[in-house]
């Protein structure tokens, strides 16, 4: 099902036109024409720029339509890097991206811990620099650092009220630091919504008009695209589905509220029962053994439940059905196309959530009659938050959007065959 309209704004004829390229993987002037509205002219300039820049190369001939074969253009993908990072309480992500947003670079650390913040950002600087080192590039070609963490954020202070595990970083400049200890650009934005704006960079969400990616690491949120377009909200916290109350007498929640979903069922709230139930706890390997994480603990009750332990499937299914109802909230007042499950927890436990989810939407989701909700997992689900914070520096340095010039869906033109 696609909606009405499928527009993308961008600042400038360039940023159109480069992103009209990327998304297309390989497309002639005479495509770039079509898909932007642009004039001949101006095609004709900007892509002399882009390919001055080494931003795009022209590659083959496309296929012939009985005149004279168009010249194909694309990105070059070695021109430019972003590094991308997720910080959490259990670890920290960092990813190294090309242009066209492939992961080139990867490590995983430790997280943040109990660490003083001003520590744990001399670290990261440390293991950034290790990353770009170890691909060997020119660290003139990295445009930038994207940080994503749990939110609440704000664009003032950094992390204005972080859950409780990282409560040290309460309004510590995190983004501000970072930049002064690489001497990089740094944008900050909230982990759930990077994993959107990943999906919807690598091609992962086709060419949906609303969608979610719904996050569970640690706790459970989610990012909001309409139209390509990450909506942020006032602060920059939409999406906070885990805050959703699904019963106002119910436990108390970190963020003030009580019942809300993640108190419910999120990966504590299932680590918690897990342990209060004493031949659960042996089974899955938490009796008489000190919670590690709740990443940890929550993955082992996961892998419990994919070894076919039935109390492990139940309370893993028992928490789905609340985040289905969170999510059939969410989907209603969005109307969305696509809900991605993505983020560490479903990482392991996705398998299970995922038709809990889809047969919720199909039985009630309000618009059903007009079009169904696709859901399913992300195919990066575990680093797909680092991969996103490198694509939103992507998107900032090199098609920044605002309200102007709308392109609407592009499809590539194939490259000739060679006989």
């Amino acid at each position: 099902m696609s909606g009405p309209a499928r527009p993308t704004s961008h600042a400038s004829s360039k940023a159109a036109v480069l992103d009209v390229i990327r998304a297309a993987g390989t497309i002639s002037r005479v495509g770039l024409i079509t898909a932007t509205g642009l004039t001949g002219a101006t095609i004709s300039t900007v892509v002399r720029g882009l390919i001055e820049d080494g931003l795009v190369v022209e590659t083959g001939r496309a296929e012939s339509t009985g005149g004279k074969r168009r010249v194909l253009l694309q990105l070059d993908h070695s021109s430019r890097y972003a590094v991308g990072v997720h910080l959490d309480h259990a670890g920290i992500t960092y990813v190294l991206t090309n242009l066209g947003g492939s992961v080139v670079g990867r490590i995983s650390r430790p997280g943040a811990g109990a660490a003083k913040p001003a520590d744990v950002v001399a670290r990261m600087a440390g293991e950034v620099a290790a990353l770009v080192g170890s691909v060997g590039i020119d660290r003139e070609r990295v445009l930038g650092i994207g940080l994503v963490s749990p939110g609440p954020l704000s664009a003032a202070t950094g992390m204005a009220l972080p859950p409780p595990t990282m409560r040290q970083w309460s309004d510590f400049p995190v983004d501000a630091a970072l930049g002064q200890a690489t001497g990089l650009p740094v944008l900050l934005d909230n982990d759930a919504t990077a994993a959107a704006l990943g999906e919807h960079w690598s091609g992962g969400v086709d060419n949906a008009a609303t969608v979610a990616a719904i996050y569970m690491g640690t706790g459970i949120g989610s990012g909001l695209l309409v139209n390509g377009i990450a909506y942020r909200g006032a602060s920059g916290n939409a999406g906070e589905v885990g805050h959703i109350c699904l019963d106002p007498d119910g436990p108390q929640c970190w963020c003030g509220a009580r019942g809300c979903l993640e108190a419910l069922a999120g990966p504590a709230a299932v680590v918690a029962e897990a342990r209060s139930d004493r031949a659960l706890a042996k089974t899955s390997g938490l009796a008489g053994r000190r919670t590690r994480s709740v990443a940890a603990d929550f993955a082992a009750v996961s892998r419990a439940a994919r070894k076919g332990e039935a109390a492990a499937v139940a309370l893993l299914e028992r928490s789905a059905r609340y985040l289905a109802v969170a999510t059939r909230t969410l989907a209603n007042i969005m109307d969305l196309e696509v809900v991605v499950l993505t983020g560490p927890s479903f990482a392991i436990a996705g398998a299970i959530y995922a038709p809990i989810l889809q047969e919720e939407l199909d039985r009630a989701f309000f618009s059903r009659a007009n079009h169904a909700v696709r859901v399913r997992l992300s195919a990066s689900a575990a680093t797909a938050s680092a991969i996103g914070a490198a694509a939103m520096v992507l998107q900032s340095e090199l098609v920044p959007l605002h309200h102007g010039l709308r392109l609407q869906g592009i499809e590539p033109e194939p490259v000739a065959r060679v006989t």
